[in-house]
């Protein structure tokens, strides 16, 4: 059998290429040999300048207008078949020799060698000898005629030059057609297959028949020598161009064939005019004629079938004509619509294989079969039929035999789905592009994993590979049966046993020794690898892009929130995509982490595995795994970008078993994804014990030009920032610039929770540093303050041990400095656009804890003596004050100190009980600012002695103390009707809109006041150097003044104080808010004094001297109010001194039931006189009852019946009288 055969075979002139005289180089004979292929097809009509008639030519119906000869070259010829005289087409009808001059100077054995070669084909009709590069020597030489020179010119010379030379061979070889023909026409030829026995009639035939047998014999021998020429002329006639003359010759042996049983020589005759019918229509497409030819085609089959049965006892069986048509009508027939007669066809012709004596001729049927079916498009069935060519040449015991099994293995590996990575499409594609695009990343089809992996076909698929295996170690290929194992360890290593696994592995090791230090290959082996996450460091998530057109570029580019970075964000929301967008900066190190997997039962030794990076502008840095087996192992990869532009990563470059491949992330991705739906055998990482794992998208990287990089750095440590309550620090920042770009622009603001603790932040320091050079640094002061902890923070920190709770800061509460900085723009680039800048998010981990603790707050009445300084009895208004100069200067001046049980100022005092459960000592000082000026009124502490001031109250650690406040200063200048408008307006009807504002008014007033009273009170700390503070009390004292806070704040309706005229020096005592508060009853009533009523004199007064003294009575309302002023004076015993029984001071003037009427908010004065008869201690306090008091009063004495009296009594007033000389 011969391969590549086809109808149109018959008319093919085989001509034999052979390379003669010296050693031609491969690549200039494979030139030459292209230079003369190219010339299969040669016209008719081009043939008549080399064509000669030297008689009537045979062939009557030459088309030479339209006809062609049609070339086979055979480069290095073929060998002789035994059934050329069957079928002409077989001959090597012509011989050309192909010589390189430069390596064969000698002609004339060149020439020689070429009729040598010659002479192997005795049936070559034409010979020629080309000999190519010629030297001028031997241009120069004598002309030869055997030898035909192509000298060096230009391509389009030389193929014209050949082209010429075909011509005048076909030309030659179209004359020598002629001649046979005229000669076999008349003269006659004995044509003889094998088939045929050695003589026409053997011996035993004439002695058995008789003589009208024999003569009948000799007729039928002669006609069946007829036919047989009649079909050997015809096909001369095909080989010529002449199809219908051949088409009447092999009609004329067809029925000689037919007369005498030839049957043989009648299939051939029959197939003989098929072909001369197809060549004459060559190009066309007609169903009548398809039809033609498949129903003469079954018939040939059917002949040679007949001949087959007939000359089975022959040592040489036909049965490959018969396979060969069948074969040329699949061929002619093979397209899809006829796929199903194509493939009966095909597989009809494998059954007859069994039948073949020589295994070439099996191997040429399995190749054609294999190829049909490929034309088809029948995969598995042509991989079959290859895999049977495999084990045809696996039988045979050489190398090429192997090298040949091993291509064809190969060539099926496609069909089986277990094709090497570089014979792979699909895989090719991949790996020019990094990554799918993130809407098909994460998602992958289906019919992708199937075609990639299919759990169904395992057995067979390993089966491929082993036999690729064994022939690729036969054939010495050490690369190839590297890749052979490594796909068979890497796809199958389930089903493969301990053993085999590490029997593989073994020959990874033999095949990778044979190969040279460095040698790559296609097909990755173990470990498997997929990207696991993206680390990014936040220096390189914080990119941002600079506007050229907009100044504060920042805005807008910082997070909204205290995390930096969100996962769950929705990526590319902005552009329209869902893929993640990352920088890279030239020169920093990036990272990027990977998990490798060995489900295998041996040690597996990574020498180097790095990022595959196909852009080039990317530093991989190599590091070495090894891995137990089953197991895997999470690793980071590393790297520098060195140039601008983007990053594709693909995958992985692995150094594993002496061979380098490549890793891609995508495969792992389809084998996980047909392992999680079950059409993979297994999932590697779930084998080694790793967790399901979500595939991770890579992002689309871009790398960016240098750009700066600020470290910063919390002086004093990168620890929690401790601070108690309400304490103000300053936190030093040290900025240093790592980078290698300066920083030539900077802004930095606030963000997360809590900015109001970020008091303030030294700009002008850190602007006055740029721009900021590569190694230079800048420290600047933000000055912090502590929040107050609420009850949910307090309960966490005592369920903590104290030594946690004032070390941890609490995560999601803290400030953040976000500082957007960038270096300079690069103009020489001739780039409009800027480079980007970056975001330094700087962390202020504020860890508040609780310092000074304010354990309780009450409300205190003074009913004991007290001793206070002059600072803390300072009046309010400056138009009161009733001390001199000289007076502000004292520091101990007592306070009138009156029995307890007789009488007591009513002084209201609220008590702050601190306690310090720190391990530091606190200052605590108590601030009252008032409403004119800020002046520090310092209480004293109540644990310290009663008759000493003290400026500060110091706590030591584990200790409590108790501050006192006075309250009296804190009065409102105008008792208002507003304040009891509900009581007041309670006759009005209740949806009155007038009484619901009033009442919201007078709300509002109220809280303004209480709130203006409250923020007044400051109790500020100090511990160590530069440690201070603001205790929370605000909650506190408004929970302690609840009840009594109308009291406090609203002033007497009356207030009393004494004017002395004495050396024309007017002196007053204010006792505004003083006055005892108006009530019906005694003495010691809800009094309302202040330690601003004490009268002091330069000089004390003289006993029995007349003393003029005024008592002025103020109204403090906004109404008129009449009543009935009274003025006593006691001694130190509290007795009555203007008693008339037993009077120890005299008087002038009415002291009792004086009737007087005071206007809004005015001042009246009603003047006396007192003689004192003995020296001492007196105090004098006014008194009055209100006439006719209006519901105001009434409401501010909380009277309990309008029928009740309204007492206003004044604070006492002190006076010292003095003897005389």
């Amino acid at each position: 059998m011969e391969p590549g055969l086809s109808i149109e075979s018959g008319s093919a002139i085989r001509v034999a290429v052979l390379p003669v005289g010296g050693t031609i180089p491969p690549p200039r004979l494979r030139e030459y040999a292209a230079l003369v292929a190219r010339h299969a097809r040669v016209d008719l009509a081009s043939l008549r300048t080399y064509y000669s008639e030297h008689q009537k030519s045979p062939f009557a119906h030459q088309p030479w207008e339209t006809g062609c000869l049609r070339l086979k070259f055979v480069l290095g010829g073929c060998v002789p078949s035994p059934w050329e005289d069957f079928q002409s087409s077989r001959k090597v009808l012509a011989v050309i020799g192909i010589c390189h001059l430069p390596s064969s100077p000698d002609l004339d054995r060149v020439a020689a060698d070429f009729v040598d070669a010659a002479r192997t084909y005795p049936s070559a009709l034409a010979r020629r000898c080309f000999a190519f590069c010629p030297r001028d020597a031997q241009m120069a030489g004598k002309k030869r005629d055997d030898i035909i020179m192509f000298p060096p010119s230009d391509q389009q010379s030389v193929e014209l030059h050949m082209l010429t030379m075909i011509q005048d061979l076909a030309a030659s070889l179209l004359m020598e057609f002629e001649k046979w023909v005229l000669r076999a026409e008349s003269t006659g030829t004995i044509l003889k297959t094998p088939l045929d026995s050695q003589s026409s009639l053997g011996s035993e035939e004439v002695h058995t028949l008789g003589v009208p047998s024999i003569l009948t014999s000799v007729i039928k021998a002669k006609k069946r020598r007829l036919g047989r020429a009649q079909k050997i002329i015809g096909d001369y006639c095909l080989l010529a161009g002449s199809p219908m003359d051949a088409n009447a010759h092999y009609t004329t042996a067809i029925e000689l064939a037919r007369l005498t049983g030839d049957v043989f020589w009648h299939a051939g005759a029959l197939e003989g005019s098929v072909c001369a019918l197809v060549a004459d229509r060559m190009g066309q497409s007609d169903p009548v004629l398809e039809d033609e030819v498949k129903y003469r085609y079954y018939t040939i089959i059917q002949l040679y079938r007949r001949a087959t049965l007939q000359d089975n006892a022959q040592r040489v069986s036909p049965v490959s004509f018969e396979l060969e048509a069948a074969l040329k009508l699949a061929r002619y027939l093979c397209r899809q619509e006829l796929a199903k007669e194509v493939s009966d066809l095909l597989m009809g012709a494998a059954d007859g294989a069994k039948a073949l004596i020589d295994a070439s001729d099996r191997l040429i049927l399995y190749i054609e079969i294999a190829r049909l079916f490929g034309t088809l498009g029948y995969k598995r069935k042509a991989a079959f039929f290859s895999r049977q060519v495999a084990q045809l040449y696996l039988q045979q015991d050489n190398a090429y035999a192997a090298m040949s099994a091993m291509q064809v293995l190969t060539m099926t590996t496609n069909a089986y789905h277990v094709q090497s990575r570089k014979t792979s499409k699909i895989n090719h594609d991949s790996s020019k592009e990094p990554r799918a695009s993130s809407s098909d990343s994460g998602k992958v089809h289906p019919q992708a994993i199937v075609s990639l992996f299919e759990s169904q076909w395992s057995t067979l698929q390993m089966v491929v590979l082993r036999e690729i295996l064994m022939s690729s170690i036969r054939a010495a290929d050490p690369l190839s049966s590297w890749s052979a194992a490594a796909r068979l360890l890497r796809s199958f290593y389930p089903l493969i046993t301990p053993a085999g696994q590490s029997g593989l592995a073994s020959s990874l090791a033999n095949s990778a020794d044979k190969l040279p230090t460095g040698t790559r290959c296609a097909d990755p082996c173990l470990p498997f690898i997929r990207l696991h996450s993206f680390p990014l460091h936040p220096s390189q998530r914080d990119i941002v892009k600079r506007n050229p057109g907009k100044k504060e570029w920042w805005t807008g580019a910082g997070p909204s929130g205290p995390f930096i970075y969100t996962p769950f964000s929705k990526a590319g929301a902005s552009s329209g995509t869902s893929k993640q967008e990352v920088s890279w900066i030239v020169g920093e190190p990036v990272q990027v982490m990977v998990e490798l997997a060995n489900p295998c039962s041996f040690d597996l030794v990574i020498e180097s595995i790095y990022l595959s990076v196909h852009s080039g502008n990317f530093d991989a840095f190599p590091v070495s795994v090894s891995l137990p087996p089953n197991t895997s192992k999470l690793v980071l990869l590393s790297g520098i970008p060195t140039q601008v532009g983007p990053i594709s990563i693909p995958g992985c470059i692995v150094h594993c078993f002496g061979v380098i491949t490549e890793h891609l992330f995508k495969e792992v991705d389809c084998l996980l994804l047909g392992a999680a739906q079950g059409l993979v055998l297994s999932d590697p990482f779930r084998c080694c014990g790793s967790s399901k794992f979500k595939s991770v998208n890579f992002p689309s990287i871009s790398v960016v030009p240098p750009l700066p990089l600020l470290v910063a750095n919390v002086v004093g440590g990168d620890g929690s920032i401790l601070l108690y309550e309400g304490e103000i620090r300053d936190v030093l920042i040290t900025l240093t610039n790592a980078g290698t770009v300066p920083v030539e622009e900077a802004n930095i603001a606030l963000s997360g929770k809590n900015q109001d603790s970020v008091i303030s932040i030294a700009h002008s320091t850190w602007k006055s540093a740029l721009p900021i050079k590569p190694g230079g640094e800048v420290t600047f002061a933000v000055t912090l303050r502590a929040w107050h902890l609420s009850s949910a923070d307090l309960e966490a920190d005592g369920s903590r041990s104290p030594a946690s709770s004032r070390r941890i800061a609490r995560e999601g509460i803290n400030p953040f400095l976000n500082i957007h900085y960038a270096g300079p723009a690069n103009p020489e680039n001739g780039d409009i656009s800027l480079p980007p800048g970056r975001r330094l998010v700087v962390p202020l981990n504020i860890c508040v804890v609780q310092g000074m603790r304010l354990v309780r707050a009450r409300l205190l009445s003074m009913e004991i003596p007290a001793r206070f300084t002059e600072a803390h009895l300072r009046p309010v208004s400056g138009k009161d004050d009733i001390s001199t100069g000289n007076d502000t200067e004292r520091t101990n001046i007592n306070l009138l100190k009156i029995d307890p049980y007789k009488g007591s100022w009513g002084l209201c005092l609220l008590e702050l009980e601190l306690f310090n459960p720190t391990d530091v000592v606190f200052d605590v000082d108590v601030a009252v600012h008032s409403d004119d000026t800020n002046v520090d009124q310092r209480v004293i502490s109540e644990g310290s002695a009663g008759d000493a001031a003290c400026h500060k109250t110091r706590i030591d650690r584990d200790y409590s103390a108790r501050v006192l406040i006075p309250l009296e200063n804190f009065k409102l200048p105008v008792l208002d009707a507003s304040f009891f408008v509900k009581e007041s307006s309670s006759d009005e009807p209740l949806g009155s809109r007038a009484a619901a504002i009033a009442e919201r008014n007078a709300k509002a007033e109220l809280n303004a006041s209480i709130n203006n009273l409250i923020s007044k009170i400051k109790v500020k700390w100090h511990s160590g150097r530069n440690s201070s503070g603001e205790l929370n009390i605000k909650d506190a004292i408004q929970a302690a003044l609840q009840a009594s806070i109308m009291d406090i704040l609203l002033p007497d309706p009356l207030t009393f104080s004494f004017k002395l005229a004495k050396n024309r020096i007017a002196t007053n005592a204010d006792s505004s808010k003083d006055s005892g508060n108006p009530s019906t009853h005694s003495s010691d009533g809800n009094v309302g004094p202040s330690t601003d009523n004490v009268l002091r004199c330069d000089d004390p007064i003289s006993a029995h001297a007349m003393t003029h003294m005024e008592v002025q009575i103020r109204n403090n309302t906004k109404e008129i109010i009449q009543m009935n002023l009274s003025i006593s004076c006691k001694d130190v015993a509290g007795d009555n001194c203007f008693d008339e029984n037993s009077a120890t001071v005299l008087w002038a003037g009415v002291l009792s039931d004086i009737h007087l009427e005071v206007p809004p908010l005015q001042e009246v004065v009603h003047p006396f006189s007192v003689y004192f008869l003995v020296p001492g201690d007196y105090s004098l306090q006014a008194s009055s009852v209100i006439i006719d008091a209006t519901d105001v009063l009434r409401a501010r004495a909380k009277a309990e019946s309008p029928d009740e009296p309204i007492l206003c009594r004044g604070s006492p007033f002190h006076i010292r009288v003095v003897g005389t000389a």
